[in-house]
């Protein structure tokens, strides 16, 4: 059984990877506030995906200074995006049909109670 801080984890870092395929060129503090996550947690997830040969650090080409970096998914950076995507899909969907469980469970209740009180 995965925990709730795997799964967060899990999530956080497939947000990640998909951020930086379409953005590469934002920053820490950047990737952190579309994330919805501290600065910190930002870097950790980061470094972590870096260390793991999934993400690499560049210069910016355009940037004057060089002092402006890219992130770049790796080929196996590309590959753990896909099966963080399957994960996620799959995950969500379980959560989709829970919620909808307890959704049509809470109507049914609903309006059986309003019959009552009728």
């Amino acid at each position: 059984m995965v925990s709730q801080k795997e799964k967060r984890l899990a999530d956080a870092s497939f947000r990640l990877l998909h951020l930086i395929s379409t953005r590469p060129e934002l920053s820490t503090r950047k990737i952190a506030e579309k994330l919805g996550v501290s600065n910190g947690y930002a870097y950790y997830i980061l470094m972590a995906l870096i260390e793991k040969g999934f993400v690499k650090l560049d210069n910016f080409k355009s940037s004057k200074t060089k002092k402006q970096y890219v992130y770049l998914l790796t080929p196996k950076g590309i590959r753990e995006k896909s099966v963080l995507t399957i994960g996620f899909i799959k995950r969500k969907k379980r959560e989709f049909e829970e919620l909808r469980k307890e959704i049509d469970a809470l109507e049914r209740e609903t309006k059986l109670s309003t019959k009552i009180k009728s």
